[in-house]
This record gives C-alpha cells, structure tokens and sequence, in this order.
C-alpha cells in the first residue's frame, strides 16, 4: 500500500509512521523448571516486574504528606541483562535459585511502535502533499488501493488526519453557510421592510466570491477550511457595502429623487466609504498574504480570498449594483436623468444660470 500511494501525484513523500525496531529484553519462563522448582509463572511475572518496573512496598510520612516507596533494581542493573539473570527467586521450598533457571532472557529486535485503537492493531502511513489539493490526492489514492491492494480478511484501511478534519469541517461548513445566508436574508428583510432591497444586497455575495476564486486560482492556492472561512468572512462585508448603498439610494428616493438620480447621487456619495471600508480590510491582510513562514499555510488562504473578494466587490457593487437598482425600480438608466428644473427642486444644486 506504502508504494502504492507514494506514486500519486502530489505526494511529495510516503512513509510508514514510527516504523523500525528497536532492542528489546525478551524474557520467556520456562514452565517445566518453574514447575519443577514448585512455582507459578505469576510468581516470576512478579519478580520481573517488582525488578523492572518497580511495585509500591509501603508508605512513608513526611508532615501531612504520604508518599509510595517502590521497590526496584538500579538502573545500572536494569540495564545489564546478566545482573537480571542472577536475581535470586524463592522457592517454597526455602531453596533460592537464580532467574536464569527458570527463564530464558535475551536482547532481540522488537517494534519501535504498537499502536492500537478501539482495541484494534493500526499501522499508520503519513503523507505529504505538493502542489496539489487535498480532496482530489486523497480521492485518487482510495480509488488506486481500492483497485491494486487486496487485504487479508480482517484487514480494513481508513483515511485520517488532517483530510478526516477537512472533510468534517466542510460538511459543516455546508449546513452552516446556507443557514447564515437566510438569516441575513431574513435580517435585512426586516430592516428594509422590502424583499427587492434584501435580495438587491444579496446580489453582493456573487460578487465578493469572483475576486476570491480568482484570487485563489492565480496564487495557486487550493481551497481548504482556512480559505472556506475566508468566503464566509467576505459574505458579511459584501453585505455591509450593499446595505451602504440601497440604503442612500432608499433615501435618496425618499427624498423625492427619480431612482436614476438617487443612483446617480448616490454612488458618488458612497464611494469615498465604501474605498475606505475595502482598503481597511485589504492592507491589514496584506502582511498575511505575503506570508511564507511557519503557520502561513493556515493564515495565508484566509487573507488571499478575502483581498481578492474585496477587490471585485469594491468594484461590481459601484458599477453593477446601481443598474440593478435602477431595474429593480422599474426605471432604465437609458431614460436619462431628469430635468434640469426637476433637479434643483429635489436634489438642492444650486441653478447655474442667471
């Protein structure tokens, strides 16, 4: 399975985690002697561990304090397997006979790492992924064990990490999003008191998420939970600049402006907030996306989408979303603005001529 994965593309390296062996003290009892000499094998289980491991023999007190005194070999003796096989072990019958008579001990080669979860053996391969996404690597490695690894019966492979936590955020993230979209719906609806000017505001997030697409496609960053945030991050600050500006137009109109006036008016007015409002957010994530040290791969696809997001909302919300309003009032901007009298009346400008 290791070669396997390891000649997908992207994978910029394939390893088997904590593999290899390690010395290791192999102690095997010798039941006929044990029993020839009239112990247990529990009696030696408990030698060695009394000598390794070290059991609690009695307490002492210090003031209010009790501490455990355990009981154990040196470490210098622990180490040396000779000091281990002339531990003296008692017999019933008052005899006292070295360890080594009654169990065979030995250095051998044994596994670096014994994993287990849910009481189950696991043997775990990490992979690490280049220039390309997540999603579509760890799809085609499934597809080609699927077809090329053949397991034991009893034997089964799942997919973890950092992968199992993406796609648990994306399903989230799934249920999340669509019910944040309605909330705002439902938010603006009751401050407008309009379904058109609530839509017309929504009409926004179509317009932030272009610029992040594009921001992601010509970085070469792929999406992932950090990025899908990003997205998140822009729906409010796309609705923040519609709901600037339908709310002047609104006003606008309120003040008796035909709706291309209040448009006209009004675009002009906002455009120093709505500049201001997009250069804030860009240039404080500027040193995050020009970020290349360690954690920049979390922090980096968040301020790309949301620069990038900013870029084409700035822009689409000055020039699309006033036509939009003008259709959504039932006026064409092709009927040209009003009167020149008309305006003075409405709008305040002073009368140029004499």
């Amino acid at each position: 399975m290791l070669h396997t994965v390891a000649t997908v593309r992207g994978v910029a390296r394939a390893f088997i985690d904590r593999a290899g062996e390690i010395p290791q003290l192999h102690i095997e009892i010798d039941r006929h002697n044990t029993a020839r000499y009239g112990l247990n094998v529990a009696d030696i289980q408990d030698l060695i561990e009394i000598a390794l491991e070290g059991r609690a023999a009695t307490e002492i007190w210090e003031g209010e304090k009790r501490c455990g005194v355990v009981v154990r070999l040196r470490e210098d003796d622990r180490r040396d397997i000779s000091s281990i096989e002339n531990i003296l072990v008692d017999t019933p019958g008052g005899l006292r006979i070295p360890l080594k008579q009654v169990a065979y001990l030995s250095i051998q080669s044994g596994s670096m790492n014994i994993s287990r979860e849910s009481g189950r053996r696991v043997k775990a391969i990490g992979v690490f992924i280049r220039e390309r996404d997540m999603g579509s690597l760890v799809e085609v490695m499934q597809q080609r064990v699927q077809a090329n690894v053949k397991f034991p019966p009893g034997y089964f492979v799942t997919w973890g990490g950092e992968f199992e936590n993406q796609q648990r955020a994306m399903g989230r993230l799934r249920i999340i999003v669509p019910m944040g979209v309605f909330l705002i719906f439902v938010l603006l609806f009751n401050v407008f008191n309009s379904v058109k000017s609530a839509i017309l505001i929504l009409v926004n997030v179509p317009f932030a998420l272009i610029g992040g697409i594009v921001a992601l496609l010509l970085t070469g960053i792929h999406l992932s939970v950090s990025a899908a945030i990003g997205f998140i991050a822009l729906f409010g600050q796309a609705v923040l600049n519609g709901v600037v500006m339908v709310s002047y137009f609104n006003q606008l109109c309120a003040a008796g402006c035909s709706p291309f006036q209040a448009v006209l008016e009004g675009a002009l007015v906002r455009l120093r907030t709505v500049l201001m409002t997009a250069l804030l957010a860009m240039l404080g994530l500027l040193p995050m996306a020009l970020s290349h040290g360690i954690g920049s791969e979390g922090q980096k696809p968040l301020a790309v989408v949301i620069i990038g997001g900013r870029l084409s909302a700035t822009a689409l919300t000055l020039i699309v979303l006033p036509t939009l309003y003008l259709r959504f009032a039932g006026r064409s901007p092709s009927a040209g603005p009003p009167e020149h009298g008309e305006a003075v009346a409405t709008v305040g400008i002073p009368n140029a001529g004499p």
